[in-house]
């Protein structure tokens, strides 16, 4: 089962959320494989919203998420893809990203949020702020994982393009 939920639109804050069960019948061919990049730390902003989301599952006495870079890694692509036009504001191609994570770290489950904002201040807050006020953006932050990924990229047009995944590691 795939579950999809349409993206909401919040003046200029965009989000929307995807989570998939790891025995789903996806029907797509193999990913192309992507050749391993050096790692890059987080950056403050991706830091910040780990943080922020650590915060309020503490606050629901919920597990921390652990960050992971191989995971951070999709969510990246997944943001740059957006930012430069590549797709469109989704979560298209979810079914690839997870399937090359799959490849390094065996799931239950995984579920993805996304959003899109311009002209904040702090542009990371409004992201998790938006993401705890949609129903299905929480579930998936109150979602029963263990490890995530953060990625954003700004564009030319200052657009901020966040993707976070969630998984629950075997």
């Amino acid at each position: 089962m795939r579950k999809l939920l349409p993206g909401m639109l919040f003046t200029v804050l965009t989000l929307s959320s995807c989570d998939i069960p790891l025995n789903a019948d996806i029907g797509l061919p193999p990913p192309e494989t992507i050749a391993a990049s050096p790692v890059k730390p987080p950056s403050a902003m991706e830091k910040s919203i780990h943080q922020q989301i650590n915060q309020y599952r503490q606050s629901r006495k919920l597990p921390p998420l652990t960050l992971d870079s191989r995971i951070s890694a999709q969510a990246k692509i997944h943001s740059q893809n957006m930012a430069s036009g590549k797709v469109p504001f989704s979560h298209d191609g979810f079914e690839q990203r997870v399937s090359i994570i799959r490849r390094q770290i065996p799931y239950q489950a995984v579920a993805e949020n996304v959003a899109f904002n311009q002209g904040y201040s702090n542009p990371a807050e409004q992201a998790v702020e938006g993401w705890i006020k949609s129903d299905g953006h929480r579930v998936n932050i109150e979602g029963q994982y263990n490890l995530t990924g953060i990625g954003i990229v700004k564009n030319a047009k200052n657009e901020y393009y966040f993707t976070q995944l969630f998984i629950n590691r075997r």
